[in-house]
């Protein structure tokens, strides 16, 4: 059964607010993008196990906790969820990354995938797939799909902005994949846009609009 968490950390809902931001450019969008993944990385891996070692420090030998094991993977859903990669390896620098490129068609609102390439032994870690809005859960029902094919297993999602209606959809779909959110807006326009949230995500990161 799915595990949803919407942080209540006041450092993420203040940085939010100002993601928000019509005013906000694309510098800052960017930056506090990389900040609230960052922060939301951090309470979203607190379950990693641990081990304990054997340490040398400079007074004595001791036993102390590592992360076990360490195999972790990193997947943005493009091109918007690049935004949050530089925030989870600043974190988790030894994980690799895979990539999945998904496009909506603007008429019927369906998903289509264009691009497809995950780390080898995708089966044996831990996967963060990113992606800065859940709209309508389609992008993400469909990503999480494509790497179970691959052989995936232990998922997360991770976003910022989440409707109702995505939440729904992506936790009917993959029951077993923990969702992590910032905030959870009000609902979907006509358009399938979220409201209030943000914009267009990726154009506001990469400046495209």
């Amino acid at each position: 059964m799915n595990k949803v968490t919407v942080f209540d950390h006041p450092l993420i809902q203040h940085k939010t607010t100002i993601l928000r931001q019509s005013s906000t450019t694309n510098k800052e969008f960017r930056e506090l993008v990389e900040e609230i993944t960052m922060l939301m990385c951090y309470e979203a891996l607190r379950d990693l196990p641990l081990e304990e070692v054997e340490i040398e420090t400079p007074l004595t030998k001791t036993r102390q906790k590592m992360l076990k094991g360490k195999k972790m993977a990193i997947v943005p859903i493009l091109r918007a969820g690049l935004g949050m990669v530089e925030g989870m390896l600043s974190l988790i620098p030894s994980a690799k990354v895979g990539h999945i490129g998904m496009y909506r068609d603007e008429e019927t609102m369906i998903p289509h995938e264009y691009y497809c390439k995950l780390p080898k032994d995708i089966e044996e870690r831990l996967i963060v797939v990113v992606d800065p809005m859940l709209a309508t859960g389609g992008s993400a029902i469909d990503a999480i799909t494509q790497i179970k094919s691959y052989g995936g297993k232990q998922i997360k999602f991770l976003c910022l902005i989440a409707a109702p209606e995505g939440i729904e959809a992506l936790t009917k779909a993959h029951p077993d994949v923990e969702v992590y959110c910032a905030n959870v807006d009000e609902c979907l326009n006509e358009r399938c846009y979220i409201v209030p949230g943000l914009g267009d995500a990726g154009d506001r990161i990469f400046g495209t609009k």
